[in-house]
């Protein structure tokens, strides 16, 4: 295709918020819809990104290369593979869902929507990059507007869940930066060539000894972003204060950059160290399946019992990378986008209760199937999934990342499989006490 397809799909909200830029700030459903139209337009353009895909090929595809600071060996080089695929059309899918989900919002909507399309631009860069410096800049620009979303329209305690979110994302991107730095020295010291081109990278023949200092900088960020056990505790302050939109891309998209960044960057620069580091990661994952879903049994907030089934599920796909088998890499991306849709959709519905009652928490619900049938329909859906029944999207990665775990490790995946019995009980519990008994507080009779 000769239309630059990927760069339409980057910069097409930055175009968008040009255009917001010139509504004045008064005309609020002006601004909201054209956020809207301008988010739907990226997912209809993205579309074709699936139909024109050639999944035979083992090379990227839709590629651009433009040179951008040629003295520095630094070009606009972006494209895209199996994996990034779908992450992409899990992003444009989920961003007018989720300026759907903000119509409520009434305070600096023109601010607001501009920081969501910033916000779309940012991630979508991110998972096309081929140019390790450009990968930074998105990965960097990717926070600014997260950071405004949660500081400005969250919760009571927003001013401590952003700032906590910014500092630990950055404290990752610091060591991550220093690696990509060192890595263009030594392609450098190698090839005679000043280059941040990550096919290149691919190629290099590094020492063990830097392998796994390098590693273990990306690591460090990604596990950060993840999030993994102990770097997660970030995410339920950052969850809980978000307003719905910024929780919903946060769980759908934000969180699976982690988990991108092992598979396009830790296994294939750096095999042997991320060998080394399989029973770390493993004990790590498995650490966090288990430790997410008791804490999650524990809550009496609805969104905070979301937050952190997500620390838990994400434990799964990080065990699944790490198995280094067909299965268990398969069942880790499959996952990735399984738990974007079925964890999204439950902060949207989370989000719909408080905006109808303004409480989050557990006790305050009860009896709302006889209320709000249609609803308590979608919710058990939902649950379900995000369960892993059989028949629904949740099953089937985690089917694959626990054949892929047995096929290595057994203890592993044997202590894996206790999460999934432990988010049966945590969600249903949660689903019985929000949805079903009696109803016991007078404005839930209202919904």
């Amino acid at each position: 295709m000769s239309v630059p397809i990927l760069s339409l799909i980057t910069f097409l909200p930055i175009i968008g918020v040009i255009l917001i830029l010139s509504i004045d700030s008064k005309k609020q459903e002006l601004i909201r819809i054209t956020s809207l139209l301008v988010s739907i337009g990226v997912f209809f353009i993205s579309v074709p990104l699936y139909f024109n895909f050639d999944a035979c090929a083992y090379e990227m595809q839709f590629v651009e290369k433009l040179p951008w600071i040629p003295s520095f060996g630094i070009n606009y080089y972006v494209g895209i593979d199996g994996v990034s695929l779908f992450l992409i059309l899990l992003t444009t899918f989920i961003t007018p869902l989720s300026i759907l989900a903000s119509w409520h919002i009434t305070k600096s909507i023109k601010e607001y929507m501009i920081a969501m399309l910033v916000l779309e631009t940012g991630m979508v860069g991110v998972f096309i990059s081929l140019d390790l410096f450009l990968f930074y800049v998105f990965w960097e620009l990717m926070l600014i507007p997260m950071y405004l979303l949660i500081g400005i329209w969250g919760g009571p305690r927003r001013i401590y869940a952003a700032v906590k979110f910014f500092i630990y994302t950055m404290a990752g991107s610091v060591f991550m930066l220093l690696a990509i730095i060192a890595l263009y020295f030594l392609n450098y010291r190698v090839t005679g060539e000043y280059t941040f081109n990550l096919l290149e990278f691919y190629r290099l023949e590094i020492s063990f000894a830097v392998q796994f200092w390098l590693f273990l900088a990306f690591a460090f960020a990604f596990a950060i972003k993840v999030p993994m056990f102990p770097f997660h505790t970030w995410l339920p302050d950052a969850h809980v204060e978000a307003p719905t939109a910024a929780s919903v891309i946060l769980a759908s998209v934000l969180l699976k950059m982690g988990t991108y960044g092992f598979v396009r960057f830790c296994l294939p620069l750096f095999p042997e160290a991320s060998h080394v580091f399989i029973p770390v990661i493993s004990w790590m994952a498995i650490v966090g399946i288990i430790y997410g879903a008791l804490v999650s049994m524990a809550q009496d907030d609805l969104k905070k019992l979301v937050a952190y089934s997500s620390v838990s599920h994400l434990g799964f796909v990080m065990l699944g990378i790490f198995a280094f088998n067909i299965q268990g890499i398969e069942g880790g991306i499959t996952q990735m986008i399984n738990h974007g849709l079925s964890t999204g959709a439950l902060f949207l519905i989370v989000g719909m209760l408080y905006e109808r009652r303004h409480t989050r928490m557990i006790a305050d619900f009860g009896g709302l199937t006889k209320q709000i049938p249609v609803f308590a329909t979608f919710f058990m859906i939902v649950t379900l999934s995000s369960i892993g029944l059989p028949g629904l999207n949740g099953f089937v990665g985690e089917f694959l990342i626990l054949v892929g775990t047995f096929k290595t490790r057994i203890l592993y995946a044997s202590l894996a499989t206790s999460g999934i019995i432990l988010a049966a009980v945590y969600m249903l519990w949660m689903f019985q006490r929000v949805m079903f008994h009696e109803i016991t507080h007078e404005e839930n009779k209202t919904l």
